[in-house]
């Protein structure tokens, strides 16, 4: 709790009534602020029009504008323009960034590595703006993964899951593929 939060009433018992049982505060980075901005921009019945999640991170403006001509790539940028909940998702990114050993802080540090932090403050800010539409529309609770499975380690459970069903198919014994059994 900070200097600017409100002190005469429960913000986070008011938001909970507000938005029908579903805890925005358990997701890191989101604070009053946050919360405050999204109650009053689309609200709980707001953000129940869109009817995917994509609809609503392309109405925020937060995801990329991709120009295709020919099947080729022209740009991908993401729109020009803002609104109130646009900028509390993208100062939430922010706060995040600064965070440490969090699911969230985890996925802005690999593009915040690759692209640089404005990038990863907008993909973070998208990312965020998923999970609060799936929390209020499909009253799915946050529950982040506890261990993040990195690209070289997803396709070395792949080769291995490929070699597996190759012996399988082949019906080979691990003597006939020269492993030892202990």
């Amino acid at each position: 709790m900070n200097k600017n939060t409100p002190k005469n009433m429960d913000l986070n018992q008011l938001a909970y009534q507000y938005f029908d049982g579903v805890d925005l505060m358990r997701i890191e980075g989101v604070s009053h602020a946050t919360v405050i901005a999204l109650m009053s921009e689309v609200g709980c019945e707001g953000i129940k029009k869109f009817e995917t999640s994509k609809q609503f991170t392309s109405w925020l403006r937060l995801c990329p504008n991709i120009k295709i001509s020919g099947g080729k790539v022209l740009s991908k940028k993401i729109a020009k323009g803002s609104n109130r909940l646009k900028i509390a998702l993208r100062l939430a990114a922010n706060t995040i960034g600064n965070l440490k050993d969090t699911h969230l802080s985890d996925f802005f540090n690999r593009i915040n590595y690759r692209k640089g932090r404005i990038a990863a403050i907008s993909a973070t800010a998208r990312k965020l703006a998923v999970i609060i539409w799936n929390m209020i529309v499909k009253h799915v609770p946050y529950n982040p993964p506890s261990q993040y499975l990195f690209m070289d380690q997803k396709r070395k459970m792949k080769l291995v899951q490929r070699i597996r069903n190759k012996i399988a198919k082949l019906d080979l014994k691990p003597e006939d593929v020269g492993f030892a059994m202990n």
